[in-house]
């Protein structure tokens, strides 16, 4: 598949890149020339009043101090400002000193020190502005107060102070304006200086309302934190929260009481072990074996009782044994050995019982101590965790009063620290370049209003030219036709003067119509005979003389000159040129349908329509085509009241059958052109009707039989609606329009609503237009051409 090269397309993309910057271009000669006096009268309006200016503005003279904020501020006694007015110096700090040097107090400062509101320059005035100011002023005629000077001083100072700061430097330019020099200077330092005195003032009444501030505030602080210790105070007394030794009393109890419990379980537990084996011994062991057995027990080891009978008890036991050996065990010795052994076993097991009492004593005596330190350990607890309860409070209260002392001694410090800074205030700012008189003016300068005002009224004059162009909504040229109605513009008269008119037709006479069309005659019928039965070529080349065939009478027009009688008597004219044209395209449109009967219309009244259906009709009259023109505007018949005015009969006559058609109209010798005029006695209001009635359509009927051209003079359509009603008598119709005069919406608003009308519309003429005006609109080169052709050939 071909495609195109991309140099082409660059080339292409170029080409409409072109196309459209010569368009604008034009665009803007073409406005330039339609608007040229426009242009022209503002711009020297602009430059007069520039020259107004700078004759009656009294020379003024600048004078400039710097000052610079220095962000490497002193530190000394400002470590730390109280309250914050110190900050670190940025962007945003120094243009907001910009604006305090601009504010109304720095300026008031300055009016007062050096007594402007009594100089002439700030209460009086001076140049244009200011005497037209005073003219419109309505002062009743008593002497200004202090109050109203000291404001128009004000006013006048605040206007010619300039305050800006040097790129995004630290540096401030001060600019003053006045018409003395030396005083520019003055005030120029003086604003410096103000602001300088301004800016120690606001430092020195900031520390001493801090300071104010502070003292009052610590008061306050040095209360709240000596309330906060008697709260932390009295809460301990209230909940008996007692330090010893960096520890809580209760902590220290419980501490206590939890190791006396233990010993105190430990107690229990040996007494109740004690007591256990102990009866234990007394509920299992036998007698013989309890001797043995009291040996487990520990407290009997240290027993002198139990001792002492076990020590018996062994002895006897040992006796008896060895009695009982040598004796017998029956012996009396034995037996009363077994029964002394018997009575010490009896004892100890009576000792061991008065021990296991003993033992039992302790155990219970054990579990009350036991118990006792178990429910002191209870209380000692709760109230341990009432202590921890309070000792939450108790910490918020002891934070408090500790933040109510740190603040009391962040304040002091403060407060000494403002006091300093009241002793020695300080600033940022300081003068590095002193005003000094200015050696020439500033202000007007004149190169500058000259190319302001030439410059400026250029662009105003223009844009106003522009918005009268673009606000110009009327008919200008045929392209604007042809693409705002969409239809053809056929032809397009000039406007013909009454001067050039009597001119013309005083120069001519008859001899100019009346070769031309002999030639035109003698021409047309050979062209007659060398085409044949041609049925159209015949009917152009019928002579003038075979319209008097018709039978009809030969009343002549008692007119004043005119149009049609200046395109008659100057055949090369551009207006005769555009009647032919306007012939030319009715008879291009007619090759496929019939247009016999053309109506000839405008959109609004005084457009020409009838001088241009007369001119037409002549027109084609004298070339030799049978031509009926009719007046057919029944609300305002100029036509007939122009061609006809004596007629006391016509069109409404032959309707009503009152008159024949041969006796109605009127006939013009020079061109053979036949009138059907309109009289009318009073105004008819339903002139609609009548051209809608059978009887109208007969006599068209009638007529397209008797003539090759009808033209039909029509009201204008859209403040009438008598055309609507010729669509069956009209073929086509011919929209006259005239030139700069007719608005565009009008026109096509008023075709949109006539669907028929539009249907038949062969084309618009454009009237009465100025050929030398339209040259500023684009369409000229025609005019051009055909006026040198002629002149070319000696035809003038």
């Amino acid at each position: 598949m071909l495609q195109r090269s991309k140099p082409f397309q660059s080339q292409a993309t170029e080409g409409r890149e072109s196309d459209s910057i010569q368009e604008t271009l034009s665009w803007v000669t073409k406005v330039f020339q339609r608007q040229f006096y426009l242009i022209v009268i503002v711009v020297l309006l602009s430059c007069a009043l520039g020259g107004v200016y700078i004759l009656t503005t009294p020379k003024r003279y600048s004078s400039m101090a710097e000052m610079v904020i220095d962000s490497r501020k002193t530190q000394m006694l400002q470590q730390q400002n109280p309250m914050g007015v110190e900050a670190p110096v940025d962007s945003a700090m120094v243009d907001s000193q910009v604006e305090i040097m601009r504010s109304e107090s720095i300026a008031l400062a300055v009016v007062k020190d050096l007594r402007l509101k009594e100089k002439k320059e700030f209460v009086g005035g001076g140049g244009l502005m200011s005497a037209i100011l005073d003219i419109f002023s309505f002062d009743d005629g008593d002497a200004p107060s202090d109050f109203m000077l000291t404001r128009a001083a004000l006013y006048r100072f605040q206007s010619m102070l300039t305050i800006k700061r040097r790129l995004l430097s630290y540096v401030i330019e001060i600019t003053y304006q006045s018409e003395d020099p030396a005083l520019a200077a003055q005030i120029a330092n003086a604003v410096a200086e103000a602001y300088i005195v301004d800016s120690l003032e606001s430092k020195y009444q900031a520390s001493r309302r801090a300071a104010t501030w502070l003292q009052d505030r610590l008061s306050e602080l040095r209360a709240q934190a000596s309330a906060a210790d008697r709260a932390v105070v009295d809460f301990k007394a209230k909940n008996n929260i007692v330090d010893a030794g960096g520890r809580l009393l209760n902590e220290q109890q419980l501490s206590e009481v939890n190791s006396s419990l233990t010993i105190a379980r430990a107690t229990t537990a040996e007494a109740q072990a004690r007591f256990d084996r102990i009866n234990d011994i007394l509920r299992n062991s036998k007698e013989d074996a309890l001797v043995n057995d009291i040996a487990t027990v520990t407290d009997t080891l240290r027993n002198d009782v139990i001792n002492r009978l076990r020590t018996q008890y062994l002895d006897l036991a040992a006796r008896e044994s060895n009695w009982s050996q040598k004796y017998g065990a029956q012996h009396l010795a034995v037996i009363n050995l077994q029964n002394q052994m018997k009575e010490i076993r009896r004892s100890i097991s009576d000792e061991l019982r008065r021990i296991a009492e003993s033992y039992k004593s302790d155990l219970e005596i054990a579990k009350s101590r036991q118990q006792s330190v178990e429910a002191s350990l209870g209380t000692t607890i709760s109230q341990t965790n009432q202590t921890n309860q309070a000792q939450i409070i108790l910490r918020d209260l002891e934070s408090n009063a500790q933040s109510s002392r740190a603040l009391a001694d962040n304040f002091l410090q403060l407060y000494m620290v403002s006091v300093q800074q009241q002793s020695f205030p300080m600033t940022e700012a300081r003068v590095i370049t002193q005003a000094s008189p200015a050696l020439g003016k500033s202000a007007p300068k004149t190169s500058m209003v000259a190319l302001i005002c030439l410059f400026g009224g250029t662009i105003v004059a223009f844009g106003l030219a522009t918005i009268r162009d673009l606000s110009d909504r009327v008919f200008r040229t045929s392209e604007q036709i042809e693409s705002e109605l969409e239809v053809p513009c056929i032809a397009i008269v000039p406007k013909v003067d009454s001067a050039e008119l009597a001119g013309q037709l005083r120069g001519s006479g008859d001899v100019s119509g009346s070769g031309h069309l002999t030639t035109v005659s003698t021409f047309l019928k050979k062209l007659s005979g060398n085409l044949g039965s041609n049925d159209r070529t015949r009917r152009i080349a019928a002579s003038p003389a075979s319209q008097t065939r018709t039978g009809l009478p030969s009343r002549v027009f008692s007119s004043e000159p005119g149009v049609m009688d200046f395109v008659i008597a100057s055949p090369f004219s551009r207006a005769a040129e555009a009647m032919r044209s306007i012939r030319m395209a009715l008879e291009l449109g007619s090759l496929d349908t019939s247009s016999k009967v053309i109506g000839i219309t405008s959109t609004l009244p005084n457009e020409g329509k009838t001088t241009t259906s007369s001119a037409f009709a002549a027109v084609m009259a004298k070339s030799g085509v049978r031509t009926l023109l009719v007046d057919g505007d029944l609300r305002n018949p100029s036509l007939t009241r122009q061609l006809a005015p004596s007629a006391n009969r016509g069109l409404l006559e032959v309707l009503l059958g009152t008159a024949t058609l041969e006796e109605v109209v009127w006939s013009d010798p020079s061109t053979g052109l036949h009138f059907l005029p309109t009289a009318i006695e009073a105004r008819l209001a339903h002139t609609s009707d009548i051209l809608l009635s059978e009887a109208m359509e007969q006599l068209f009927q009638k007529l397209r039989g008797t003539y090759d051209r009808i033209v039909l003079d029509l009201s204008p359509i859209a403040p009438i609606v008598d055309v609507r009603g010729t669509g069956k008598l009209v073929d086509s119709y011919i929209l006259v329009i005239e030139w700069g005069r007719t608005k565009t919406d009008v026109v096509q608003r008023a075709i949109s609503e006539m669907p028929v009308f539009q249907h038949k519309l062969l084309g618009a003429v454009l009237n009465k237009v100025d050929l030398k005006r339209m040259t500023r609109y684009g369409r000229a080169e025609g005019d051009y051409h055909y006026n040198r052709y002629y002149k070319q050939y000696g035809y003038h």
